[in-house]
């Protein structure tokens, strides 16, 4: 049961990310990619400050040991990773963003088998290629081949650094296993993010930093649910889960972003969505419960 339950921290994280990707579309050319991150991460720090403040400084010694491991996780998911969406999002297509999205979760046990030395399974790799495959007709409309033709945008190599970034975190956060509670490192983790985010944001040019009735409710959308709500429930997806099994869920993020579309913004549902969606779920579920290992160990060849 208690298994069961964890399962529900990176669902209900993807299910905010979607938000967040809606979001991220509707500031795109209203805000800076930096002005918006440092808001966000502004906000989020605001929000956790007056409870978590005080059991961190009780914990401080603890925090200041592991400082620079916090300041890297921080940059890679909060100042980079977001940066990097943000500013694709002005040079590339969304289909293309939603692709290359896709490839975190592959990308993840790939690195987590070079770093952690985990052995993928059966499941991760065919749940994997069937998500993305699902994924890729889900964005294309039915007609992968327009990904082809549609040739390669300047974001498009910005959203594949983005990708690996986003992968490499969540395989370092369950390398080192940081012995903290898992709200004391997003807190963290936003403060280091914070600081590395400030001479960016004063690089931006005014008019691209300018808040106003557009931007305020994105920013307060990004900054406490996407920025504080959404780190714990990832935190403790990876902690419970695993970041291979973790990612999985990732492949549910381009669904659920066209089913809020479709909802808040009255996008028709057409036959690709219902084929894309079935197959990106269906390749959710063969990483869950085919747990075969590709390979075995040596001594159960013996």
């Amino acid at each position: 049961m208690k298994h069961r339950l964890a399962l529900l921290y990176p669902f209900f994280a993807i299910v905010l990310w979607a938000g967040n990707v809606i979001v991220s579309r509707m500031s795109a050319h209203r805000i800076g990619p930096e002005a918006i991150t440092f808001y966000r991460l502004l906000l989020a720090v605001l929000l956790m400050a007056p409870f978590i403040t005080l059991p961190a400084w009780r914990n401080r010694a603890l925090l200041w040991a592991h400082l620079g491991q916090f300041a890297i996780l921080g940059f890679l998911a909060m100042c980079l990773f977001q940066s990097l969406s943000y500013l694709a999002a002005e040079t590339t297509s969304a289909t293309n963003m939603a692709v290359f999205t896709a490839l975190i979760p592959l990308l993840t046990v790939v690195l987590a088998a070079l770093m952690l030395g985990a052995t993928p399974t059966v499941g991760m790799i065919g749940g994997g290629v069937m998500s993305l495959v699902g994924l890729v007709w889900l964005v294309s409309g039915g007609h992968p081949d327009a990904l082809v033709q549609g040739g390669m945008h300047a974001g498009d190599p910005l959203m594949l650094i983005a990708a690996i970034v986003y992968a490499l975190y969540g395989v370092l956060l369950k390398r080192w296993a940081l012995p903290v509670p898992a709200s004391q490192s997003t807190f963290m983790q936003a403060l280091c993010a914070l600081v590395i985010m400030f001479p960016a944001f004063l690089a931006t040019p005014a008019p691209m930093r300018v808040l106003d009735i557009q931007t305020l409710p994105l920013i307060v959308y990004a900054g406490g649910l996407a920025s504080v709500v959404l780190p714990f429930l990832w935190l403790r997806g990876i902690n419970s889960l695993g970041p291979g099994r973790c990612a999985a869920f990732m492949n549910l993020l381009p669904v659920l972003t066209a089913l809020g579309a479709i909802a808040l913004l009255g996008e028709p549902v057409r036959s690709h969505h219902v084929v894309g969606g079935i197959l990106a779920l269906a390749g959710v579920a063969c990483a869950e419960l085919i747990r075969w290992p590709l390979r075995r160990r040596p001594e159960a060849l013996a």
